[in-house]
């Protein structure tokens, strides 16, 4: 069994690895996310509330999934120190 500071220290490196792995996953998606903004013609000042709040959605989903390796990964870190 790994000791303390080498386990922290392979926590932070899978860490990494995992935010890496997932940064580079958005590419793939930033093409939909580009055709759906299209669809949903969200240049346009004149659509509908509902269509809005879809775009605006639309708009959220790098951040959060940025937000949710992040969180992957601090997780990973936080329970490799136990």
């Amino acid at each position: 069994m790994m000791n303390k500071k080498a386990s922290f220290f392979f926590g932070i490196t899978i860490a990494i690895f995992v935010y890496i792995m997932g940064v580079l996953f958005l590419p793939f998606i930033m093409d939909d996310i580009t055709t759906a903004r299209d669809s949903l013609d969200c240049s346009n000042a004149d659509i509908t509330d509902g269509n809005k709040l879809n775009c605006l959605i639309t708009d959220l989903t790098v951040p959060y999934l940025i937000l949710f390796f992040v969180s992957l990964a601090a997780g990973y870190i936080a329970g490799s120190i136990r």
